[in-house]
């Protein structure tokens, strides 16, 4: 009796053994539900842009030079000195200047007396050529007195139409000394805000071989330019008046919007290279942009506004097994529905990479597209937005 009672618990336990681990081979072996990262339909706006890089400049700078050399005596400019047009900046030494307008002044002086001692003798020898001339006529004198009187008023003459001429000479040379005195006043030409100082008092400036630049002034710093650098590959994209958006390494997280006023036709050329100015203008009432930033700017190509689209990973999602479109152009997007994967052909306007816009199909805003499937064992809730999210 006790064998048998023995033999019975054991193959019960066995029994019990082999259901275990016929369960956990099943459960090992059964496949996880496939879940897919979802997104929904939404309406907004496509935009295609043309990526650039460049630097933030002012509209209209000025060259502030001199015309004359010499040492810098005074400065009454420096950086972001805010100048108005006629304003005095820096004034260079004018001693050798002002001892050449006083030797030409004395020349000009010298001049005018001897014209008007020239003009005294002249008419002495008229009167002198007339009298000769009466006795001559009288049979009281000879013809060569006569001649040698008239010869004398001639030189007379032309001797005061050559110190008028001198005197003419000398005031111009005045002139030109006095210009010369009034160019040691370097003053601001427009109205604007000081960028550049290139000089400092005692610094001897040389304008014999090229005029040399002492202040940059620019304008109006509230309006900016960037101008930036368009590859010939992407230059076609580009045209005037077409909106653009750009950043700058001091605000990272700050877009600042533009209008592109100007393509400019010459190429520029680095290392083989070819690349064309595009340039953006931008308002800068805050004063936020520097002169010199390097702008990261993306240009406007084509735009596409509150239309229906999609993420762009809908258009290249494909279940495993999933059908094909019998025309390559074709383009598919899943959608679930009541749990299962439904395929519904599209028409594709613009693609920013980000979103496609829909322009025909079975799509509704709200649809939720199959963007990707999700990794095993991920969970998540889906979400009426943009943003992907996870959907069983």
């Amino acid at each position: 009796m006790i064998k048998p009672l023995k033999w019975r618990m054991i193959a019960g336990l066995g029994a019990a053994v082999l259901v275990v681990v016929i369960a956990i081979v099943w459960f090992a072996l059964r496949a996880p539900p496939i879940r897919y990262v979802t997104a929904p339909v939404t309406r907004g706006d496509v935009t295609t842009t043309i990526s650039a890089s460049g630097t933030v400049n002012p509209v209209i700078t000025v060259q502030v030079g001199t015309y004359v050399s010499g040492t810098i005596a005074s400065l009454t400019c420096d950086y972001n000195t805010v100048v108005h047009k006629g304003q005095l900046c820096a004034k260079i030494d004018p001693a050798p200047y002002q001892i050449v307008v006083d030797e030409d002044q004395a020349d000009l002086a010298t001049a005018k007396a001897q014209l008007v001692k020239d003009q005294a003798n002249a008419v002495y020898t008229k009167l002198a050529s007339d009298r000769a001339a009466l006795l001559f006529k009288e049979n009281s004198g000879s013809r060569d007195a006569a001649d040698a009187a008239l010869d004398a008023y001639n030189q007379a003459a032309a001797q005061v139409v050559l110190d008028a001429a001198t005197v003419d000479q000398k005031a111009a040379l005045l002139k030109a000394a006095q210009i010369n005195l009034n160019y040691t006043n370097i003053v601001s030409p427009v109205d604007g805000t000081v960028v550049t100082r290139n000089v400092t008092a005692g610094q001897t400036v040389a304008a014999s071989l090229q005029t040399p630049t002492l202040f940059l002034i620019a304008t109006d710093l509230t309006k900016m330019q960037v101008d930036t650098n368009v590859s010939e590959s992407d230059i076609a994209g580009v045209r005037q008046g077409t909106g653009a958006s750009f950043t700058v390494d001091a605000f990272p997280n700050q877009a600042f919007q533009g209008t592109v006023v100007q393509v400019r036709q010459s190429p520029i050329s680095v290392q083989n290279v070819i690349t064309y100015d595009a340039v953006i203008d931008v308002a800068n009432p805050n004063l936020a942009l520097k002169p010199g930033m390097t702008a990261t700017a993306k240009i406007i190509k084509s735009q596409s506004r509150n239309v229906l689209r999609v993420p762009s990973q809908a258009l290249r999602f494909s279940p495993p097994g999933g059908a094909k479109p019998a025309d390559p152009k074709q383009k598919l997007v899943w959608v679930e529905k009541a749990g299962k994967l439904v395929a519904v052909p599209v028409a594709v306007g613009l693609d920013d990479d980000s979103f496609a816009e829909i322009k025909a199909g079975d799509l509704a805003l709200g649809d939720q597209v199959v963007i990707s499937q999700a990794a095993p064992g991920k969970a998540g809730k889906p979400q009426a937005s943009a943003t992907p999210s996870l959907h069983l």
